[in-house]
């Protein structure tokens, strides 16, 4: 069988949207759908999920900006995390950190990440003291026996230790911030960047050969990946379903 080649470019938010659409497709993803419990914790990359699942953009809370960590400037009555359960949705931000501790094995928890390692390591940045009710949430869905996914692109990928940044990173006692002062909880969970997603959605080896460039490619990744003929072309055309996206979560909230 002939192996077909094929180089692709995807931009941070392009890459998003693959994550997502090979989140979604995941087996135990749609099993905890049909009969489990699905948590989504707002993000724009879990917002991607969460649109593709149940057509429902998720509220973006705290984002990296040009001025550093900043929360969304308009208010919105979108929610912010929400449950999946029996086909029905339902916004959980006034109850995530008690609800949580119901979700057992079976049930699917997706929360980005703001940073992770190649150890697999992750952590979330917090904006208030200990993450609010996200931060004791957090705690319990990996306490419980959840399936947590962490839906992660490459741009996170930092040089150095998860952990050494949790040691370091504080709220309190920074003199100087762009943005909020910010500390870091874990997260602990399968991490799916851009190349996992390309193995889940294609039978093929990918390999990242580029990253970075200019005019608006800041960020992104340069992959080849080879395979049959079909899978390839499979792939090709879910990359295409990438291209020209929009920015995922609510509107209001990306202020």
């Amino acid at each position: 069988m002939e192996t077909v080649y094929m180089q692709f470019f995807l931009t941070v938010n392009e890459g998003k949207w693959l994550i997502a659409r090979a989140v979604a497709g995941m087996e135990r993803v749609q099993r905890a759908l049909r009969s489990g419990k699905v948590i989504l914790k707002g993000g724009t990359t879990v917002s991607c999920i969460s649109e593709l699942l149940v057509g429902y953009p998720l509220k973006i809370s705290g984002r990296m900006t040009p001025e550093g960590a900043m929360p969304n400037r308009t208010y919105t009555e979108q929610a912010y995390g929400i449950l999946i359960e029996n086909g029905q949705i339902r916004g959980i931000d006034a109850e995530v950190d008690t609800l949580m501790p119901d979700m057992g094995p079976g049930d699917v928890a997706i929360a980005g990440a703001n940073l992770f390692d190649v150890h697999g390591a992750a952590a979330i940045l917090a904006g208030s003291p200990g993450g609010f009710r996200w931060g004791r949430a957090t705690a319990a869905m990996i306490s419980e026996g959840a399936d947590v996914i962490i839906p992660v692109g490459l741009e996170k990928l930092i040089p150095g230790s998860v952990n050494e940044a949790m040691k370091t990173a504080r709220r309190q006692g920074i003199r100087y911030h762009d943005g909020m002062a910010c500390g870091l909880f874990p997260l602990v969970g399968d991490i799916v960047t851009e190349i996992e997603a390309v193995k889940l959605l294609a039978h093929v080896e990918p390999c990242v050969i580029g990253r970075g460039g200019i005019q608006g490619a800041e960020g992104g990744t340069l992959f080849q990946v080879s395979g049959p003929e079909a899978e390839v072309e499979r792939l090709r055309e879910i990359v295409s379903l990438c291209k020209n996206q929009k920015i995922g979560g609510d509107p209001a909230s990306l202020q």
